[in-house]
């Protein structure tokens, strides 16, 4: 919800890697629920862990753990307490791409939108920390991507059209409203 995406960009995120999904709507009212809902639903079908990936942000680890523990799924935090510099290094030094579809306005220009994740934009990113506190990961909610290429995704995700938009609300916020994209065809990786 937070990342402002056209739900259809998530399913050709699930397509382009070759997983399965499960989406509902919600609002922030009903976003705890639903979670619940679909955590025992996955329960049922044999699931037994979640993966998620806070960094260092107790209350989002404070919740996650309150909410797993009550549907009986063992929450797995692989990130916690790792430096987010080296999180984003190894992201990189992967293969990983991403870029960037939401920012806060007060800390990022328009120009920040659908920028890639590399070296030069983590460079840029130890900069704003320096001056503005933002988060390298953007675990404040500074800044959101989505990923569209890397070594899991069995096909790329091509951003074909799309437009800035500043969004007002309780923050402002810079969104890239992708109006059209594709799933490259075959198998790039071996």
């Amino acid at each position: 919800m937070s990342h402002g995406l056209d739900s259809k960009l998530i399913v050709a995120q699930s397509q382009a890697i070759g997983i399965p999904l499960i989406q509902r709507e919600v609002t922030w009212d009903t976003y705890e629920e639903a979670f619940k809902a679909v955590m025992i639903e996955l329960k049922q079908m044999g699931v037994e862990g979640s993966v998620f990936g806070d960094i260092d942000v107790q209350e989002h680890k404070d919740w996650v753990d309150r909410v797993c523990s009550e549907v009986g799924i063992t929450p797995i935090e692989p990130l916690w307490g790792l430096k987010p510099e080296q999180i984003l290094m190894d992201f990189i030094d992967k293969g990983f791409e991403a870029i960037v579809v939401n920012a806060k306005a007060d800390l990022f220009g328009e120009e920040w939108l659908g920028r890639k994740v590399d070296r030069r934009f983590l460079k840029e990113l130890q900069k704003l920390q320096s001056e503005h506190n933002v988060h390298i990961c953007g675990e404040w909610g500074e800044y959101h991507t989505l990923v569209i290429d890397g070594p899991i995704f069995k096909r790329r995700i091509r951003i074909l059209d799309s437009r800035r938009v500043l969004r007002k609300g309780y923050w402002e916020y810079w969104l890239l409203d992708v109006l059209k994209y594709d799933i490259e065809g075959g198998r790039r990786r071996k």
